[in-house]
């Protein structure tokens, strides 16, 4: 028996732990089955291994046929999250360059497309003020815009499409739309079970637009391999101020479905962990909404909520769920220890701001609880592909003569805007593929053999191959739909086959070979060029017919042209009389890149009837009424001609408000950009402003509960100022004259004239004090240090003024400011003794005491001490007595970029471009009655 030291024991056992060691990390370094990763741009073709993910990337050359590899900039190599974000493909050349993945057909897919732009050009094209957008398509359909306008270099954007392959390939492609070079950092695909996101259909794809988890979660992103198919959750605590009334719940229970029920498998590491709210409060609502850089036009939402009771003991706990003011799910009650997923099938909402909330019910001892939360907007898949037969032999023809056509990217024929140059194809049969009837590649450089794959397009009816540099003879074409055949001039010299001329002779074929050497001793009306020769006598009887007619009709016009110019000439001296000055002289050149139209002067005096009606002025212009071509009625706000050198931010701040929408803030339909007219268009409001009805005497007085309604409209438009544009926005003058309302008495918020926008790194701007007497902030007035709280100052004075009726400032019997007039009535009696006389009693008088409150509140001195806009939307809201507290809920909180950006990892930077622009925030309801929220910092 041989006889081992201990020693070499220890080296034995070393060496083969050493090996288990490598052999482990080769296994994890393996993706699950079907996982496919791609570095865009990486040029290396061995790839390499991703040591976060532990999952190998591959380079991008086997996938797509076109575009530049590039690195980002040195300065934001530091700040790449991973080696992904370091390089890109971009697509300078074509209108549409495509990556085709493997898949299985009828498989569905989560695919995942990051883009990172580092300044890679130099041109720093995210940040110059210019549009930075270009468009994605999966397969033949719109998935979704990537838009890069004024986001930072080092930010990463992520989409994701949830889709169903179409057949054994799945394209990814990127469009451009002429508003910056479309490029693209990495690409992933993950295959998903079929029983996954019932709604994912073959006509019916979703685009991720949030997926967040619950509970006090520390890491940020949360992904494989806890999630085995690689979804991003994100951390709703990272988002949030996770203070009380907030608690988290966690158990170390294994949460899991019940059979049949795996729609969406969520990884019970996720489900492990929830939020929930104190036993004194009753409600929790989620709000989601877009910013600038999301198109909403057809934006529509499907919430998917993910529910587990995870406390350990046996709880009653029921809660309604609502979509803004509609009921979802009546009295549900989660399962303990088993996940619950509520959505609406095919329920998909058709707006851009989305409120959801959790309402205990009467018979519930504990509050609401959620665990996950998934939304997703609908990618309408209503383009067909065209024939996979035709398309694998497009792709052998394309392969077999080496052609790289720049419009040869993704599908032949679909969408018909990005079919294939050369190709037509017949789209008659709306539910059925598009198919290819025409080819058409002549003069094409084309070489070698007739590429036999033309032989097995069943539906081709035109092949021109026709003056390249074919050579051989022609197949044996059993073709029975082509009509037409054009190989002349090509160097074809073998037999023709009898197939051919049988159909050649019985008038089914147009075959031509004129040009070849199979025609060197051929007389046969296929090798004659008898045709050309009459295709030239058309030709010239063609031409002569326009001959003819240049020569009658070229007069005709000249003296038409003379005339009409004596007319314009007349009319233009008659027009100028009129004027002191010739203002269209003064049209600037370059119009702004922004999607609002662009009037110019003449067109401002033809819709407002040469500035006729004046509804409106004030200190930088003046206001008229006008009528567009379509009937629609607008209000024109002109600057005068002393504002305008005055006035640098102005073309800023038209970029800005173009990208504001929302429901309480008026609509900017255009604006004029000339030397010596600056001018805003925006929506008429025909119901006047809020101080018109305030100080209108007897004949109409506004009710306590309009008035409130009205105060509300113009918090949530301020707090969508504040909260969900990027960058934040500082109206600098809120007042009762530009709260505007329509014919139902909804409050709009109007006269941007003084906002600004600046960024939330910065706690302040300095500029020179602006505003209106009686609303301007102390604070701000001292200091100028604009902050968002300087709004809030100027709208406690809108909340006294809906109360008192009164002005900010007038005499009492000398002149004194509203809030310290407010001050000493309830000081020296009761609170009715600042109550609008005109109400006459009629209102809640704990109500009343409240408002009172809050507008005492917004204008504290300090800014620090007053409340923000949310929270005055959250006050505002349970004071109605139409909206039911249950119901209650607050719009989104922003993306800041605070002190806490500095706390979170590199990786975390990367923020998918749907939710760094949007608004998500938490609120919690009251058992009491008052709701309180705590002050949150979302993405």
């Amino acid at each position: 028996m041989m006889m081992v030291s201990f020693g070499a024991k220890l080296t034995w056992t070393s060496a083969l732990l050493l090996i288990l060691l490598v052999m482990t990390i080769q296994v994890q370094a393996q993706p699950p089955p079907g996982f496919i990763n791609i570095d865009c741009g990486w040029s290396n073709s061995s790839g390499y291994i991703d040591e976060a993910l532990v999952m190998p990337f591959s380079f991008d050359g086997e996938f797509v046929e076109s575009g530049q590899n590039h690195d980002i900039l040195p300065e934001f190599m530091v700040d790449a999250a991973n080696e992904q974000q370091k390089t890109l493909r971009s697509f300078p050349d074509g209108s549409r360059n495509c990556y085709t993945l493997p898949s299985t057909v009828g498989k569905k897919y989560l695919l995942r497309a990051t883009f990172t732009y580092g300044n890679y050009d130099r041109l720093n094209k995210s940040l110059d003020g210019s549009l930075f957008l270009f468009g994605l398509h999966i397969g033949v359909n719109f998935w979704d815009k990537v838009n890069l306008s004024n986001w930072d270099p080092s930010f990463a954007v992520w989409k994701e499409v949830l889709t169903v392959a179409p057949s054994n390939s799945v394209s990814i492609c990127l469009i451009n739309f002429g508003s910056g070079i479309p490029f693209i950092s990495s690409l992933e695909l993950r295959p998903l079970q079929d029983t996954m996101y019932p709604f994912v259909n073959a006509s019916v794809s979703v685009s991720y637009f949030t997926r967040y988890r619950f509970g006090n979660i520390t890491d940020f992103i949360t992904r494989y391999p806890t999630d085995s198919y690689d979804r991003f959750w994100e951390s709703w605590s990272g988002t949030i101020d996770y203070t009380y009334p907030w608690i988290s719940l966690n158990t170390t229970n294994k949460v899991e479905s019940l059979p049949g029920t795996d729609a969406f498998n969520v990884p019970s590491a996720i489900l492990q962990q929830a939020s929930t709210i104190d036993t004194n409060y009753s409600f929790m609502s989620v709000a989601v909404a877009t910013g600038p850089n999301i198109d909403t036009t057809s934006l529509q939402l499907l919430p998917v909520f993910h529910f587990a009771e995870i406390n350990r003991s046996n709880p009653n706990r029921r809660f309604d769920i609502y979509s803004a003011e509609d009921l979802l799910f009546a009295d549900f009650s989660p399962s303990r220890f088993q996940v619950d997923s509520m959505y609406k099938n095919g329920q998909f909402l058709k707006n851009a701001y989305a409120i959801f909330s959790l309402n205990k019910t009467d018979s519930s001892s504990l509050p609401p609880l959620i665990n996950a939360f998934e939304v997703y907007s609908l990618v309408r898949m209503e383009n067909l592909t065209t024939d996979s037969n035709d398309v694998k032999n497009m792709k052998e023809v394309k392969k077999h003569y080496n052609l790289a056509r720049a419009s040869w990217n993704g599908d032949p024929c679909s969408p018909r805007e990005y079919s294939w140059e050369g190709l037509s194809c017949d789209y008659s049969k709306s539910n059925q593929n598009p198919r290819i009837v025409t080819i058409n590649l002549s003069s094409s450089g084309l070489g070698g053999g007739f590429a036999i794959s033309f032989m097995n397009m069943t539906s081709l009816e035109n092949l021109d191959l026709s003056h390249n540099n074919l050579t051989g003879a022609i197949p044996d074409y059993q073709l029975k739909s082509l009509k037409v055949l054009n190989l002349s001039n090509n160097k074809i010299d073998g037999p023709i086959p009898d197939s051919i001329r049988q159909r050649v002779q019985a008038g089914l074929l147009d075959l031509r070979l004129v040009g070849n050497p199979v025609c060197a001793n051929s007389k046969d009306t296929y090798c004659s060029d008898t045709k050309s020769n009459n295709k030239e006598d058309k030709k010239k009887k063609r031409n002569t017919t326009p001959i003819l007619l240049i020569a009658v009709i070229v007069p005709v016009v000249l003296i038409s042209l003379i005339v009409g110019m004596c007319i314009l000439r007349k009319l233009y001296q008659k027009g100028k009389s009129g004027d002191n000055e010739d203002y269209a002289s003064y049209e600037e050149k370059t119009p702004l890149h922004i999607d609002i139209r662009r009037f110019t002067y003449a067109e401002l005096k033809l819709i407002t009837n040469n500035f006729q009606s004046i509804i409106g002025k004030g200190g930088f212009g003046t206001v008229y009424h006008g009528i567009l071509e379509n009937g629609d009625e607008v209000a024109v706000k002109v600057l005068m001609e002393t504002s305008i050198a005055e006035s640098t931010d102005f073309l800023p701040e038209v970029q800005t408000l173009s990208k504001v929408h929302h429901k309480n803030l008026v609509t900017l339909q255009g604006y004029c950009q000339n030397k010596k007219c600056l001018a805003l268009v925006y929506d008429f409001l025909p119901g006047g402003n809020l101080q018109q009805l305030l100080s209108g005497g007897d004949v109409y007085s506004l009710t306590w509960e309009q008035r409130l309604h009205i105060a509300l409209d113009a918090a949530q438009g301020l707090e969508y100022l504040h909260e969900l544009c990027t960058p934040s926005i500082v109206h600098r003058d809120v007042k009762t004259p530009n709260i505007l309302l329509d014919k139902n008495l909804v409050g709009i918020i109007s006269d941007f004239g003084l906002s600004r926008a600046f960024n939330d790194a910065h706690t302040h701007i300095s500029t020179a004090a602006a505003g209106t007497l009686g609303y301007l902030d102390p604070e701000y007035h001292a200091t100028f240090q604009l902050t968002v709280k300087t709004d809030v100052y100027s709208f406690g004075i809108v909340l006294l003024e809906i109360i008192t009726g009164q002005a900010p400032v007038f005499l009492d019997p000398q002149t004194v400011h509203l809030p310290n007039w407010v001050r000493q009535k309830i000081a020296k009696g009761s609170i009715h003794d600042v109550v609008d006389k005109r109400l006459l009693d009629q209102y809640d008088i704990s109500s009343l005491e409240s408002v009172v409150d809050l507008a005492m509140n917004c204008v504290e001195s300090a800014s620090i001490d007053r409340p923000t806009m949310t929270e005055v939307v959250s006050r505002l809201r349970v004071l109605l007595p139409a909206v039911s507290s249950e119901k209650q809920s607050v719009s989104g909180t922003p993306r800041f970029k605070n002190s806490m950006d500095t706390k979170i990892p590199k990786q975390l930077q990367m923020m998918a471009s749907d939710v760094s622009n949007e608004g998500s925030s938490f609120q919690s309801g009251y058992a009491g009655g008052l709701t309180e929220i705590s002050k949150f910092s979302g993405r």
